[in-house]
């Protein structure tokens, strides 16, 4: 019985070890070697308050404004004005406060099907196409890319990422600014402060199924078992960048969905980034995106490849700045 036993563990483990073998395999033969930023023509612009169209600015240009906010938007036709009131009201209200300081609000419409860029363009005719700008794409790329090219379009000495349906309390900018200003020295002008729900964790259990638990416990062990060990909320939707930090990172994202958070702060870790993590106030919005276990389903199969693909090097970093 027990040879019987031995056998049986035995087969297992070579059966195991064959199957990751073979994901490892597939993961190295399918990887993209390098992140590619395409645009198309109708991409290469914005539309201003007057209807004309603007060339986009570039990441590596000089910044010209010391906040740019980057908002993804898909099908946000209803939540969109809920986060852009607060956001907008935040922002005017602090630059009374200080002449001196200076913003864009970048909302990505990401080949939405509903009239989430006509909602984001009364915006954009209400407060001036230098402070708000609405960018179009032709079709969906998912939350990662559609961040990914606001970031790239973007004019900040800091840039924040911030969600279309307003989770989080803009006002706690001020809590991740300043858990950015507590990481100087930067080096070489990068940091990175993450908006966490952690704190949060145990109070959402209760409203939540077990499935949905199992899941949501699941993710969290194979972010920190694969990825990133150090950040117990790689997904909250508010994190603000330096500008180097932003274009180091994405400059080499490669994920496009909703696993494109571990893999930035992955990159930022293997960087040496300095990283905080800042409780920020957090209320979930109906009309979530996420299909609780197909997304989760994508998204563990995204951190499996991930770790695998940066460990055999199919997926490299660059050592130096990016052009």
């Amino acid at each position: 019985m027990e040879l019987l036993l031995g056998d049986a563990a035995a087969a297992l483990a070579a059966l195991a070890a064959a199957a990751l073998s073979l994901i490892t395999i597939v993961a190295h033969i399918t990887a993209t070697k390098m992140p590619n930023l395409h645009r198309h023509e109708e991409e290469k612009f914005f539309i201003n308050a007057e209807g004309k169209k603007e060339s986009i600015p570039s990441i590596h240009d000089h910044p010209t404004k010391e906040l740019s906010v980057v908002v993804p938007s898909y099908n946000e036709e209803d939540r969109l004005p809920l986060m852009m009131d607060e956001a907008l009201d935040y922002l005017e209200k602090r630059q009374k406060r200080d002449p001196t300081f200076t913003y864009e609000v970048i909302v990505v419409d990401d080949g939405s099907k509903d009239q989430t860029t006509k909602v984001a363009m009364k915006y954009c005719k209400k407060y001036g196409s230098d402070k708000v700008r609405v960018l179009t794409l032709v079709k969906n790329r998912g939350k990662g890319g559609a961040v990914k090219m606001g970031v790239f379009s973007s004019r900040g000495e800091k840039i924040l990422m911030a969600d279309a349906d307003g989770a989080t309390k803009f006002a706690d900018i001020e809590k991740v600014e300043e858990g950015l200003r507590n990481l100087q020295p930067w080096p070489d002008q990068m940091a990175i402060a993450c908006g966490s729900r952690a704190h949060l964790e145990q109070d959402s259990i209760t409203q939540r199924s077990y499935f949905r638990t199992l899941l949501m416990y699941g993710f969290h062990f194979l972010v920190w078992f694969l990825c990133v060990k150090e950040i117990r909320d790689t997904q909250c939707g508010f994190k603000l960048l330096t500008r180097e930090a932003a274009s180091r990172t994405f400059s080499a994202l490669h994920i496009e969905r909703w696993a494109f958070d571990v893999e930035l702060l992955y990159i930022a870790q293997l960087l040496k980034i300095p990283i905080a993590e800042v409780a920020v106030n957090w209320t979930e919005i109906d009309g979530s995106k996420l299909v609780p276990f197909w997304s989760w389903l994508q998204m563990g199969r995204d951190l499996l490849f991930i770790r695998l693909r940066y460990l055999t090097g199919a997926w490299r970093l660059e050592t130096s700045k990016s052009n």
